[in-house]
């Protein structure tokens, strides 16, 4: 059976269950959640939304030299997830790392960057390197030092390209760049932030990431970490 079907089906006997519970329903939300249903219903999205699990994935860290999981995160950390390329000619990206970077400064200073994760995913591997990346770090103020920050690099262009195609809906493909002298190539973008709970299942996805208000993303994840 589908997750999302799956887990309509458990939410009446869900919400009777954890009524008073942390981490239960607010009216009418989804099994497993802290926030209340978001005002735009993204169900019939392409990509997780409300109340889906976040897919089991496996990528390589390449400033740390190990893999990170996202099923190792659950019983851990709340994660705000992104997909990103450091060559975005037109600001989109570090507008989405902007929001990633904020909450990591807000998890510090309340004391719980320990139990939070940031997980940004290139579909350039081509490009972004260890080296790159770790300099696209310093240049977006991002605290690698913190042990919550992992730039997520799939070995090859082609295997990231499934891999957030089948897991997370999202097409992904290199276009010419001919308005863009220094860039060979280019990608179309995928403004989506995903915030997902300790229990692996998402609590927000926002499909226009760099659009919706930074104040939002940080106290929309503020709340699911302290719950």
């Amino acid at each position: 059976m589908n997750r999302r079907h799956y887990l309509r089906s458990l939410a009446v006997p869900a919400a009777a269950g954890s009524a008073g519970c942390l981490g239960g329903l607010g009216i009418g939300g989804a099994p497993g959640t802290v926030l209340g249903p978001p005002e735009l219903d993204l169900s019939e999205a392409s990509h997780p939304s409300y109340g889906d699990e976040l897919p089991a994935i496996t990528l390589p860290d390449p400033i740390a030299g190990e893999p990170v999981s996202t099923e190792a995160l659950e019983g851990e950390r709340t994660t705000l997830l992104t997909f990103f390329y450091t060559n975005c000619p037109d600001g989109v990206c570090p507008a989405l790392v902007l929001r990633l970077r904020r909450a990591q400064a807000v998890a510090a200073e309340a004391g719980y960057a320990d139990r939070a994760a940031f997980l940004p995913i290139t579909f350039d591997p081509e490009r972004d390197t260890a080296p790159v990346l770790r300099e696209y770090a310093a240049q977006q103020g991002v605290d690698l030092e913190a042990g919550n920050w992992h730039f997520l690099r799939p070995e090859t262009y082609e295997r990231g390209k499934r891999l957030i195609e089948s897991e997370f809906g999202l097409a992904v493909q290199k276009a010419e760049a001919p308005d863009y002298s220094s860039l060979e190539y280019r990608f179309p973008h995928y403004g989506l932030i995903l915030l997902v709970n300790d229990r692996g299942i998402v609590e927000r996805a926002y499909p226009n990431g760099p659009q919706v208000s930074i104040e939002r993303v940080v106290d929309d994840f503020d709340r699911v970490v302290t719950a």
